[in-house]
Parts: C-alpha cells; structure tokens; sequence
C-alpha cells in the first residue's frame, strides 16, 4: 500500500509538471522515514519508464539515490533486478512477494505526501526556505532610464505607474548604478520606503550613503543627512558607525565642519556608538574650518574613550591640526596618549609640536621633556627642535638648563651648530655670566666651529652694557681678525659704549672706520653720534657736520633728532647773547 501509493503519486506529478520532480526529490531526500518504511521495487520503475521516455530523468535520479543510501531497504538490485531479500534471479515483468496492486498507487501516495511532506507548501517548497529572487531585467532597465533622466512629470508619480514589486536586490541594483544624479537616489528611495513600504536594510542604506557621497554635492548631502535621521527614528537597527563616519567624512571634505560636529553629537540619539574613525574624521572637519575649540572637546571624549585613531599617521595629523590652531597643549595631549599606545608618530609632527611649545613659557618644560624621549632613533637629524629648546630655555632665563642640553648634543647628537651656541653665549651675556660665556665659545671652537660675526657681537654688547668697554674693544679687535667685514650692528654696539661713557672721540674714529671694512654707517650710527653730541657735548656743530654727512650718504634723520639740533643751537646763541647783555650792563 505504502509503497504502491508513493510511486503512483510521484508519476502523477511527473505528469503535471517536469519541473516539480526535483522539488519531489527533495522532498524524499528529506523524509527519511517514508523511505526506510517504503520497499520501492524494479516494478515501479518499470511503471515510470513505459509511460514517456521523460521519466527516465527520474528514473535516473531515483537510482542514483538509492546507490548513495538514499533508499535504506530497497530489496532489489537495479542493474540486475535481484531481491536482496529472496536471492532470486527475476525478470523486468517478475512480480514482486507482498506488493500491492498498482491501483492503490494513486490513492495512497496522496495520504503519504500529506503525512510526510508536511513541513513543504503546495508547490512542494520547504517552508521558511526563500526562493531565489530574480531581478526584471525589463523593469530595471525602465527605473534607471527615468532615474538618469529628468521627466516632466513628478518622478515618484512614474514609478508608481511601473507597478513594481520591490526586492532588496532590485533596489540595491539600483542605488550602485553609476550616472545617477545623489537627488534622484534619494527621492527613490523615499518613494520605495514610504509608497512601496520596502523594508530598510543596511546594506540598502549603506549603498545609498556610498553612491551619494560619491559625488560630493552639498545640497544632495544635506538632504541624504535628513534621511538617515528620519530613517532612525521610524526603522530601529538599520543605521551603523559606519554609514555615519562616510557622512562625517563627507562632510569634512566638503568644509561643513559645522554639519560634521552635528552628525557627531547625534550618535547617540541615532543609536550607534562612536569609534576611533567617528573621532578622527570629526575632529578632522572641525580643524579644517578653524573650530579648534569643538574640535578640542571632541578629542578629549576620545582621549576619555581611550579611541585613538589606528596608526601613527592620523595620530600625528591631529597633532599638526592642534600645533596649527596654537593649542599646543591639546596637542601635547594627544601625543602623551599615544606614547603611552607606543605608537610610532611622526617624526615631523613630533618636530613640529616642540617647536609650538616652544613658543610659550609655561611650555618650556614639556619640549624639553619631548626632546628628551620623544625624537628617538631620528636624533641626528633632529637638530631644528633641539636648537628650538635650546633657545627657548635661554629665553626664559635657564641658561644652564640649556648649557646641559647643549652638552648632551655633544656627546650624543645631534652635533650642535653655531645658532645653538650662540642661544647659551647670548643667554650667559644677557644676564651677565661672562665667563660661561667665553666658556661657550671656547667649546665652540673645540667642536670645530669658527666664532661668527653675531657671536663676537653678542660678547661686545654684554661687555658695554656692562661698563667694561676695554673688554669689549678687545673682543672687537679680535673680531677684525677673524672677518674682514663687520656687521653695522657690531660698530653700532661700541660706537654707543663710547657714547655712553662720553668718549665722543673714539666714537668717531670707529664711525670713520666703518667705511675702512667696506660696512657702510647705518641712520643708528649717526642718530647715535647726533644725539650724544647734543645732549651731552651741546656740540651742535658737529651735529650738524653728521647731519650733512648723512645727506651725502643718502640717509635721512628723524624729525625729532633735526630739532634736537635746532634747540641745541638757539640754546647756545641764547646763552651768548645773555653773556653779551650781562658784559654791557
């Protein structure tokens, strides 16, 4: 009965349908039990194979089933028509012990569908199995040709008159094809949501974000910016980090620093957690519009969220990014945060940042700190930023912090030049250590390096301000040794130590030197002389011989020192003039 009853049923659907007999192989393949309570024998085969040569696919794949253990008991051998059962030789037409009559096929096989196949709808299909979709080719063809285009009519009104039945492929299809204005994308999709109730997945909403930004236009952005938040608020679980990172970095390219710090704050109303990505694409759109105070709260959350971007280069661009916006500190921040990561910085954006907090005098320190752990295997060429600390040290008066470092350079590199010399010989003169000046020098010249005019310069002048104008005439004589032309800076410097000391003399003869070592007097030289000469002398003779020099030389004197002159004049003809009353009376 059983078996009769499933092999009429199955001939009866081979008839009705050739495309159902695989479904119907699936279906035995599935019902384990039907087959291993069912003894199919040669005769049901037979009965396949006499009604259409159609059946031998079936029949075939029958055999190859029960060659492969599909068909658990079958007692006979296909090739041979033996019972396993019997032993027995028997022929195609042999009648089989206990088989029921071929008219109970047709009859039982229903019954045993309806028992075994439960778990299969009336087309033979696995519930809960989806059946492979397949894009209109037709169709598809007529949405992309009215997407890259523009109709007359509304756009949406068209696709309705389509009667599309939508498919997350088909859409998906759609949003990647190229020449398709963001706009039109975008009203698609609204159309598809709303007036087709397509259901918003990800991968939906993810290619739509790609194809928009593609092309970079502010209007289309915004309006794809609108969208995501009206998708959030009607669809739970379809945004993610990384839909929301495209348009900040979109953004950010666009210079809509504003709309990107908008997209950030909205992260958690949006349901999605922001990542290293979120942080650095933010900061990035808010540092390139100049909003370093935004950006700056950003990068503290990240700090706090232990976020950093992933590398050492976005590291050291947000490190740049601050040194530029002369937040020199935010910036610091974010390099102890990434040492701490032992990440690998750049060596320029390390340079770069000593320089900055060599700007400021409460910084000082973290450069020096910087220069001393943070430059690594790239010292020798590091020679900008230590000389940058270097100075700054003598700036504010840490000279011998600075003379230290300067040895350590020596003994470790990078090797120190003139300039960095000259910052510790200037500072010790500045506040009046001599002698570690000269020590200085001397070092600088163990080192191989020649004196230049600027540090002989720096030594005359510490020497006038300090009243040892021998000391200094000393140095300058030396100085001519060594440089056959002067700087107008170095006269300058001993033409006003003479003047201050009222030895107008030997102020001139340097004056009249100057133009012996090819350095021609400059308006400080002459303004110097001019205003000693009258103020001090009250010799305005030779003031006004200075002046007509200066005239010669095509230097004009100020306003301020020509009626100093003046004064000085009437004041003594006043004088004279007085003397000659007082001799008549």
């Amino acid at each position: 009965m059983w078996r009769s009853a499933f092999a009429r049923q199955a001939f009866q659907n081979l008839n009705a349908s050739r495309t159902r007999i695989p479904k119907v192989m699936a279906a035995l393949s599935n019902s384990v039990d039907i087959v291993q309570s069912s003894h199919l024998s040669a005769r049901y085969l037979r009965f396949f194979s006499q009604h259409s040569a159609e059946h031998s696919q079936f029949e075939k794949q029958i055999t190859d089933s029960a060659k492969e253990g599909f068909v658990h008991e079958v007692p006979f051998h296909f090739s041979e028509g033996i019972d396993e059962h019997d032993g027995a030789q028997m022929g195609n037409d042999a009648p089989l012990d206990n088989e029921p009559p071929e008219e109970s096929l047709e009859e039982t096989v229903g019954l045993h569908m309806d028992i075994s196949t439960s778990g299969f709808d009336q087309h033979g299909e696995e519930e809960g199995k989806e059946e492979v979709y397949e894009i209109d080719q037709e169709k598809l063809e007529n949405v992309l040709s009215l997407l890259q285009s523009s109709p007359n009519t509304s756009l949406e009104s068209c696709l309705s008159d389509m009667d599309l039945i939508l498919h997350e492929e088909f859409v998906i299809k759609v949003l990647q094809t190229q020449l398709i204005a963001g706009d039109n994308l975008i009203r698609f999709f609204r159309w598809a949501w709303k007036d087709k109730s397509f259901k918003v997945t990800t991968t939906a909403v993810e290619s739509l974000v790609l194809a928009v930004c593609s092309s970079l236009r502010k209007k289309e952005i915004y309006s794809l910016w609108d969208l995501i938040k009206d998708i959030s608020v009607k669809e739970d679980g379809v945004l993610n980090v990384e839909i929301l990172n495209k348009l900040i970095a979109t953004f950010s390219k666009l210079g809509k620093g504003k709309a990107a710090f908008d997209v950030f704050n909205s992260f958690g109303e949006l349901g999605c957690v922001p990542n290293a990505d979120t942080y650095y694409f933010t900061v990035e759109a808010l540092c390139r519009r100049s909003f370093f105070g935004w950006a700056w709260s950003v990068c503290q959350k990240m700090l706090d969220a232990n976020s950093l971007p992933t590398g050492g280069e976005k590291v050291g661009k947000i490190i740049s990014w601050f040194c530029k916006g002369r937040n020199a500190k935010a910036a610091h921040a974010v390099y102890v945060a990434a040492r701490e990561e032992k990440m690998h910085i750049p060596t320029s954006s390390i340079n770069f940042l000593i320089g900055q907090l060599c700007q400021e005098n409460e910084t000082v320190q973290l450069a020096l700190e910087m220069s001393e752990d943070g430059i690594g295997e790239d010292k020798k060429y590091a020679v900008k930023p230590y000389s940058a600390v270097v100075q700054a040290l003598c700036r504010i008066k840490d000279v011998d912090v600075a003379k230290q470092l300067v040895l350590r350079m020596v003994a470790e590199g990078p090797p120190p030049g003139n300039a960095v010399f000259n910052y510790v010989i200037t500072g010790y003169s500045k506040i009046g250590k001599m002698e570690q000046a000269l020590e200085m020098m001397k070092l600088m010249q163990t080192r191989g390096l020649r004196p230049d005019v600027y540090t002989y310069t720096v030594l005359i002048s510490a020497y006038v301000n300090g009243g040892e104008i021998e000391q200094a005439q000393k140095v300058f004589t030396e100085a001519k040794k060594k440089y056959s032309e002067l700087s107008p800076v170095t006269y300058h410097t001993l033409i006003r130590g003479y003047c201050k000391l009222e030895k107008f003399d030997k102020a001139l003869e340097l004056l009249a030197e100057m133009k012996n070592f090819g350095v021609r007097p400059t308006v400080d030289e002459y303004e110097k002389l001019i205003q000693s000469f009258c103020l001090k002398a009250l010799d305005w003779q030779m003031a006004e011989k200075l002046l007509e020099e200066m005239k010669e030389n095509g230097l004009y004197l100020k306003g301020i020192t020509r009626a100093l002159i003046t004064a000085v004049k009437e004041m003594e003809k006043e004088v004279v003039e007085n003397q000659k009353d007082s001799l008549v009376a």
